[in-house]
């Protein structure tokens, strides 16, 4: 179990958001992984493109100084878009860091500090495969609606046990 510190992204950190975008990439097992290139598509850099505006948060998981997953919210036309005043969430963590706990960590940081920002609710968006469903469901999201593929969910930050 490593030692890790969650903490907010620092502006001249912006830059790794690209590499954990690409990281967010649902990948079925036996599915080729895409390109890196992929993120420079116009669906995908809404999630990073000029980050920084206002209602742009990022809380980051450092390892011995090192950016090793960050969660980040926006309010942006995305997958997992329901409405103007509701930032859509985005979460990953280098493969080799996932599964001990940090996720969760990472996501809980988030919804505290939207909550503490008078934020009603966040969104999102998963792929029905994702292991992390669960890890969002555990958190207090709710399935929203849904199509073939994947599921928008939603937190609902008043009803959440998060301070």
């Amino acid at each position: 179990m490593n030692n890790y510190i969650i903490r907010k992204i620092k502006s001249d950190e912006y830059t790794v958001l690209d590499d954990f975008l690409y990281e967010a990439i649902f990948i079925p097992n036996g599915i080729q992984p895409p390109p890196k290139s992929i993120i420079e598509k116009p669906e995908l850099q809404v999630y990073v493109e000029n980050f920084g505006k206002k209602d742009d948060y990022c809380m980051v998981a450092e390892i011995d100084n090192k950016i090793v997953g960050a969660v980040w919210v926006r309010i942006m036309d995305d997958y997992g878009h329901i409405n103007d005043n509701t930032p859509s969430l985005a979460i990953s963590l280098y493969k080799d860091f996932r599964g001990q706990g940090i996720g969760t960590a990472l996501l809980d940081s988030i919804l505290s500090l939207l909550k503490s920002e008078n934020y009603e609710k966040v969104s999102l968006s998963v792929q029905k495969e994702n292991y992390a469903y669960k890890m969002y469901l555990k958190a207090g999201f709710e399935v929203f609606d849904e199509n073939d593929e994947e599921y928008i969910m939603v937190c609902d930050l008043k009803k959440t046990g998060i301070n």
